[in-house]
């Protein structure tokens, strides 16, 4: 290392300014006044250290041996996005000059913390140390949220940043059934996850019957090659792609050919470069064997047997392929009992004698659970004798109560706290992937910092996103989302309501007009806003593909706010005892009516083609009772 590159490396892992060496202006004094941006995932430290840096037409961007690749090219385009005309990156001390110094690589100026990343933002220069190459790259996304307009250009926020996940393992997982996602959706899916932080998308895709109903095949090359385009994509991303065999289906347990086909299928996808595995025994059967052979090597079906039989082959993946590959991450599983609290046999042959390096998810206390309490974690971390990783199954809506639904509700009823018993979350997400982004934003949000974590700042943060930060196209997304808000579980009663803004406006609205204040004003605006919500969205800067996958939603939501504006029309005719305006525009409400529930969703979903629900039991109700009211 020449002594250049040396004290440069010095002066990243002490995070210290150059000033003293680059002559720049003085720097000025941090108005701390001034707002703090807006970052998602909420950081553990934002605080205000400067007045804001002007972007100027050259940006030097200073790297060593340490600089991740991904990291400095995400620097290098926000800066051109932003005003600079030349960004030149250096791996020696730059001269004397009018650029903006960004310096970019590995140091002690880091947080401890694995992911961990400071940044620094003076009038001279931007310091961003990184504790792993991960680190440096979530740094570049939080330096993404910071450029701010300033009169004709732009400028960077005057902040000091330390940061770092609560939870290891964050992202999604495509575990859904029913139409797939195409090879695209994957893609966006991808870059979506490593712009939030996350790291983790497991590949469990329910159409792939390489996975499960064939696992032991081999995949033809045209398949190899796209799962390898994943693959390069969730590496540059920084997002670990975990491959998820299901072999539980058709496997016998003692066998050695089986066996050597398990490691033959993880063989083929390491060597595309995959590094994190999961063999999951979900959704299987544990009352018979696949062969006669297990039933001498672990006795009678049963859940100590099962237990057996799946800890003998969680085992042998880990010391026979995890441990002798280069870089592979420890291996994951969803035990067939995944959804509760309570000990058994099966869980005690996990906990006593499973690898304590194998990770095991949990759903929560139900396939779909209304909330995940700390107390509950811990017990089944108990349970199961180590940290758990939450497969938690929202926003996913494969399954009969949400028939006919987009789940765009917050991410919510997940407790504080959790990142103590937790070693991660993924969400399942729904069979459209741009609308599962609302709920996975605040699942990733969540799982970096669950103590920093607000559904109420997140969730209007996400719909700002899908927009690309058109704000009118925002404000249309919160009416349409709120339409869209019910949770449902696999029993009865949601965990999440639906339409609750429009079920407050509409209480307010018949708790005055019972008290004698007829006036329908207030709620006729919304309601024009609920009709003009579509148009608003398809004219707006809102990512395309959740326009084409929301499209039926939002035929109908135009044609029901329509309805509710016609009716609230109606109903003021009537007050005003014109009675053939009120009649007239009944009429008209019901047509809309009429045609808002022709409005079929397509063949997007396990449940196939179904009306598209919105603001049911809200929507329809208010109008239904406002028709009443209309005519006596």
């Amino acid at each position: 290392m020449t002594s250049r590159k040396r004290h440069l490396a010095a002066v990243l892992a002490a995070g210290v300014s150059l000033a003293a060496l680059v002559t720049q202006p003085a720097a000025a004094a941090a108005d701390h006044h001034q707002p703090l941006p807006v970052v998602t995932p909420t950081p553990q430290s934002l605080a205000r250290d400067s007045a804001d840096v002007a972007v100027p037409d050259e940006v030097v961007l200073v790297t060593d041996s340490t600089t991740d690749a991904a990291a400095k090219d995400l620097v290098t385009t926000l800066f051109r996005q932003h005003g600079a005309r030349k960004v030149t990156a250096v791996t020696q001390e730059p001269r004397h000059g009018h650029a903006l110094v960004v310096r970019l690589g590995a140091g002690a100026a880091a947080p401890s913390q694995a992911e961990g990343y400071s940044l620094t933002t003076t009038r001279g220069e931007i310091v961003i140390a990184g504790r792993d190459g991960s680190g440096q790259y979530y740094a570049a996304q939080t330096l993404r949220q910071l450029f701010v307009r300033s009169g004709h250009g732009w400028a960077i926020s005057g902040v000091a940043v330390r940061d770092w996940p609560n939870m290891a393992l964050r992202g999604s997982i495509e575990g859904f059934y029913g139409p797939p996602w195409s090879t695209a959706d994957r893609l966006r899916q991808i870059a979506f996850l490593g712009e939030v932080k996350a790291n983790t998308y497991v590949y469990s895709a329910k159409d792939d019957a390489y996975l499960r109903a064939q696992w032991p095949d081999p995949y033809p090359v045209e398949e190899l090659a796209t799962l390898g385009q994943l693959v390069r994509s969730a590496t540059a991303h920084h997002v670990d792609f975990t491959y998820a065999l299901s072999p539980g289906v058709s496997i016998c347990f003692s066998s050695p050919d089986d066996l050597a086909a398990v490691k033959a299928k993880l063989q083929s996808v390491y060597d595309l470069g995959v590094r994190s595995f999961s063999i999951p025994f979900d959704d299987i059967s544990y009352t018979k064997w696949n062969c006669a052979a297990d039933q001498t090597a672990f006795g009678a079906p049963g859940q100590a047997a099962a237990g057996k039989a799946q800890v003998s082959l969680l085992n042998a993946i880990t010391n026979d392929f995890v441990k002798t590959h280069d870089g592979a991450r420890p291996l994951q599983t969803v035990p067939t009992e995944y959804s509760d609290l309570k000990d058994s046999p099966y869980k005690t042959e996990l906990r006593e004698n499973l690898d304590p390096s194998v990770v095991v998810q949990w759903t929560g206390t139900d396939v779909v659970p209304p909330s995940v309490t700390t107390d509950e974690a811990q017990q089944v971390s108990t349970v199961y004798g180590r940290k758990v990783f939450l497969w938690d199954n929202y926003p996913v809506n494969d399954y009969e109560q949400s028939s006919g639904r987009l789940l765009l509700a917050p991410y919510a009823q997940r407790e504080a706290g959790l990142s103590q018993y937790l070693n991660g979350i993924v969400a399942n997400p729904m069979n459209q992937e741009a609308a599962s982004e609302v709920a996975e934003f605040g699942a990733t949000d969540f799982a970096w910092n669950d103590a920093g974590y607000s559904p109420e700042r997140s969730w209007p943060q996400a719909l700002a996103r899908l927009a690309g930060g058109d704000a009118r196209a925002t404000a249309a997304l919160r009416v349409f989302a709120d339409l869209e808000h019910l949770a449902p579980t696999f029993g009865p009663t949601p965990w999440q309501p639906q339409a609750p803004v429009l079920a407050a406006k509409a209480k307010a609205f018949w708790q005055r007009w019972n008290a004698g204040d007829h006036r329908v004003g207030d709620l006729r605006a919304y309601a024009v806003q609920i009709r003009d919500a579509a148009k608003v969205i398809r004219g707006g800067r809102v990512e395309s593909a959740f326009v084409d996958e929301a499209s039926p939603w939002l035929d109908a939501t135009a044609l029901w706010g329509g309805a509710m504006v016609d009716q609230l029309d109606a109903l003021a005719a009537a007050g005003r005892g014109d009675t053939k305006a009120a009649q007239r525009l009944t009429a008209s409400a019901d047509g809309l009516v009429a045609r808002a529930q022709a409005v079929k969703t397509g063949d997007t979903n396990r449940w196939g083609v179904r009306q598209a629900l919105v603001g049911d039991g809200v929507l329809d109700a208010f109008i239904t009772q406002a028709r009443a009211a209309t005519l006596g």
